[in-house]
C-alpha cells in the first residue's frame, strides 16, 4: 500500500516536473500545429521571418528585465525608456541633422542616467523596485512627451516657429530596423546575456545575490555594485531596443513604448521554466517571447479582434506564473 501511494506520488511529481520543464515549449509547439491547420500561410518562411522581427525588440527589452530579476529586481521603467530614447534618436536626426553615433549615444546616455535613478533610489534609499520603477516609468514617460512637445516626432514636421524640420534619418540608421538585421541584434543579445549569466563570475555573483543577498555580502560579493549593474544594463537593453524601435519606424510617437512592456514582462517571467531553469535566463526569455510573438501572430491570422488579445496574453502569463510559483512551492 506504501508503495503504491508512493509511486503515484512519483508519478504525479514527474508530471509536474515535466510540464514545468516542457510546457512552454510544448505549447508553442501545439500552438503552431493548431495555427498552421487554421491558416494556410501561418508557416511560410515570409510570415515566420515575420514573427522573429516582431519579437526582436521585445526580446531585447526583456532581456534588460530578466538581469534586473537576476537579483530579485524587477524594472517597470522600460517601456517609457523604449520611448525617451526613440524620441531623442530621431529628434538628433530630424531637429539637430546629427550623425548617427551621436544620436545613438544620446540615448543609450539618457537611458543610463534613468538606470542610474532607479538604482540609486532602490539599492541606497530601499525603496521597493516594483514601487520605484512605476514611478519612474511615469517621469521618463512625461519627459519624453515633454521633449517632443506632445507631438509625434518625424522628417518634414511642423516645428514650433512654423517652419518644417530639415534633418533626414540617414539611409544607414535605416538597416538597424530591417531583416536580417533586427533579428542579428535580438541574437547578439540573446547569447551575450546567456555567456554572461551562465559562464561568468559576474553572472554567478548576480544570481547568488538574487537568492541570498545577505549571504552574498558575508561571502565578500559587491552586492551594492551588481544591484546598481543590474539596473544600468535594464536600462541599456531597454536603449537598445528604442533605438532599433526608432530604425523600423524611423519616426517617433508619443508612448510608443507601452505597448511593450506588458509582452517583456511575460517573457521573462514565462522563460523562469524552460527547462526547468527555476531562475532568470536569457533563452528562457527568448523563448517566451516566441511563445508571445507565435500567440500574437496567430491570433491575428484566424481574425481575433486586436483588442481580446491581451485577454489572451494575460491567461497565458497567468498559466505560466502559476506552474512556475506552483513548482517552487
Amino acid at each position: 500500500m506504501e508503495a503504491s501511494k508512493s509511486a503515484k506520488k512519483y508519478n504525479g511529481a514527474s508530471v509536474v516536473d515535466s510540464l514545468y520543464k516542457y510546457g512552454t515549449i510544448g505549447t508553442i509547439v501545439l500552438l503552431v500545429v493548431f495555427f498552421s491547420f487554421a491558416s494556410p500561410h501561418f508557416l511560410q518562411v515570409a510570415n515566420l521571418l515575420n514573427i522573429l522581427r516582431a519579437i526582436s525588440i521585445v526580446t531585447i527589452i526583456a532581456i534588460g528585465i530578466t538581469l534586473s530579476q537576476t537579483v530579485a529586481g524587477l524594472d517597470l521603467s522600460v517601456g517609457s525608456v523604449v520611448t525617451l530614447t526613440n524620441s531623442l534618436t530621431i529628434s538628433m536626426f530630424v531637429w539637430h541633422s546629427q550623425p548617427i553615433w551621436v544620436a545613438i549615444l544620446v540615448g543609450i546616455g539618457a537611458a543610463l542616467l534613468v538606470g542610474a535613478f532607479n538604482a540609486l533610489m532602490i539599492v541606497r534609499f530601499k525603496i521597493p523596485d516594483m514601487i520605484l520603477t512605476l514611478a519612474s516609468m511615469f517621469i521618463v514617460q512625461g519627459v519624453a512627451q515633454t521633449y517632443a512637445r506632445g507631438a509625434t516626432i518625424s522628417q518634414n514636421m511642423v516645428m514650433p516657429d512654423g517652419s518644417f524640420a530639415e534633418g533626414m534619418v540617414p539611409e544607414g540608421f535605416r538597416y538597424l530596423g530591417q531583416l536580417p538585421w533586427i533579428i542579428v541584434i535580438m541574437a547578439v543579445a540573446v547569447i551575450t546575456v546567456h555567456v554572461f549569466l551562465k559562464y561568468t563570475v559576474h553572472g554567478r555573483f548576480m544570481y547568488m545575490i538574487g537568492g541570498n543577498p545577505e549571504a552574498a555580502r558575508l561571502s565578500g560579493i559587491p552586492v551594492v555594485k551588481y544591484r546598481v549593474l543590474a539596473y544600468l544594463l535594464s536600462a541599456a537593453f531597454a536603449a537598445i531596443g528604442g533605438i532599433v524601435l526608432a530604425s523600423r519606424v524611423q519616426t517617433a510617437q508619443i508612448n510608443s513604448g507601452a505597448p511593450f512592456l506588458m509582452d517583456a514582462v511575460a517573457a521573462s517571467y514565462i522563460g523562469l521554466s524552460v527547462l526547468g531553469a527555476g531562475k532568470p535566463n536569457a533563452f528562457g526569455t527568448f523563448i517566451g517571447a516566441v511563445l508571445i510573438g507565435v500567440l500574437s501572430n496567430g491570433l491575428v491570422m484566424v481574425s481575433v479582434p486586436f483588442f481580446a488579445m491581451d485577454i489572451v496574453k494575460g491567461v497565458v502569463l497567468a498559466l505560466a506564473l502559476c506552474l512556475t510559483y506552483f513548482r517552487k512551492k
